[in-house]
């Protein structure tokens, strides 16, 4: 007779030396998570075009180092409106967190308090971002907000009213993405009741348990709590049906409407463009995030990598560019800071660390990154964050076109 699967113990403190890289956590989450919700996390929108991009941006620039430099003294410390980090890299929003880890945006942001790094909490959470707040006072808040001013007056009354100090306003999402891995993988927001999504539960019980059945009975069925001012939809729905809102109204007239009303500092995420860049700053905005959404809505859109130089020069080196999507190695973000980007942040990995062994495993997540950061600028021959700069950046065009007598590929596994 077969056995029953023994549910595996999370990693402890020592065994989180095993992982050496943020891709090691990627491996490790493939096989604690459900499928459909390791395909949330992981996945991009059609053919992964986008994706691909991401990280094929970052191997197409090498360093040009220097040698014989005093680095002992060296620091990866940043200041970013008016408030100093550690490390010059924050946690990126991801929704749902809450599901693929227990209390997943409580362990986010504890752990990139503990570390004196930002965590943006994403407005498709499932706990309740007063909660968040109250528990970790700098966590920063993003919204999907729909072109309807009710909405806007009431979800940024609330935020404000929580405490909330800075917001970051998402504005690359006009309709759904077309995301056919989600499909294929069984999942969908909210999550259908069915027999091949309790067998996935079934074949894997330490998520089972330890998130799932942990969640239900300690905190109840999770809802979308911060899409708006009210509690939204259930995660678990047998008619999956989700308010999205009309954000394909959300226009230019409604930041300016947010400005008005947000007295904190505001960040606008998902900006491409040098055009839309200069706008938003004569918007009011106080910084954007030049992002593609993890080339998790348009697939085809380039690597924010490539069009961040331009942006950076378009509004002047002292306003705060910031950048997401595809980071994964210290020199990803030493490369984005030396193309003028004054912060970075990372997403999908730590949401990888975080379902493998909870806030531990963020705290090791975001340890590996600083270290690499940390020696990253000694081997550079850098003593600080501000001495980057393009000039110690190579474009390799080799890679851009190799030809047949070549052996540069590219491996996205």
């Amino acid at each position: 007779m077969d056995e029953k699967p023994v549910p595996q113990q999370p990693p402890r403190d020592a065994e989180l030396k095993r992982f050496l890289s943020l891709a090691d956590f990627e491996a490790a989450a493939r096989r604690h998570l459900p499928r459909p919700l390791y395909a949330y996390l992981s996945g991009a929108a059609e053919d992964n075009v986008s994706l691909r991009d991401n990280r094929a941006a970052f191997s197409e620039f090498g360093f040009i180092t220097r040698v014989l430099r005093n680095v002992s003294a060296r620091t990866q410390a940043v200041t970013l409106f008016g408030r100093t980090y550690a490390s010059p890299f924050g946690i990126a929003p991801m929704g749902i967190s809450a599901l693929t880890a227990y209390n997943g945006d409580l362990v986010l942001a504890r752990a990139a308090a503990a570390a004196c790094v930002p965590m943006i909490m994403s407005g498709s959470s499932l706990i309740p971002l007063e909660e968040v707040v109250a528990a970790t006072p700098g966590t920063w808040f993003q919204a999907y907000l729909p072109g309807e001013v009710p909405k806007i007056e009431a979800l940024i009354e609330r935020v404000d009213r929580a405490g909330v100090e800075t917001l970051v306003l998402t504005v690359d999402t006009a309709v759904l993405a077309n995301r056919e891995n989600n499909v294929r993988a069984g999942f969908s927001t909210p999550l259908k009741p069915s027999l091949r999504l309790a067998w996935e539960g079934l074949t894997h019980p330490r998520w089972l348990l330890g998130t799932a059945a942990r969640t239900l009975l300690e905190r109840g069925m999770p809802h979308f709590e911060n899409s708006y001012a009210t509690r939204g939809a259930p995660i678990l729905s047998t008619r999956a049906v989700r308010d999205f809102g009309a954000k394909d109204h959300l226009n230019w007239e409604h930041l300016a409407l947010i400005r008005r009303l947000w007295k904190r500092t505001l960040v606008v995420k998902g900006i491409m463009s040098h055009e839309d860049a200069r706008i938003a700053r004569e918007t009011g905005a106080d910084g954007i995030i030049v992002s593609n959404h993890g080339g998790r809505q348009l697939d085809g859109a380039v690597s924010p990598l490539r069009v961040l130089p331009g942006i950076v020069q378009a509004l002047g080196s002292d306003f705060p560019v910031m950048m997401d999507s595809g980071v994964r190695r210290g020199t990803d973000v030493l490369k984005a800071l030396a193309l003028g980007a004054k912060f970075v942040l990372v997403g999908r990995p730590f949401g990888y660390a975080a379902a493998v062994a909870g806030e531990a495993g963020v705290r090791h997540a975001i340890r590996i990154l600083s270290d690499e950061v940390q020696r990253d600028l000694g081997l550079l021959g850098l003593t600080s964050i501000q001495e980057l700069c393009r000039e110690q950046l190579l474009a390799l065009p080799v890679l851009l076109n190799p030809t047949p007598s070549t052996n540069n590929t590219y491996d996205f596994a």
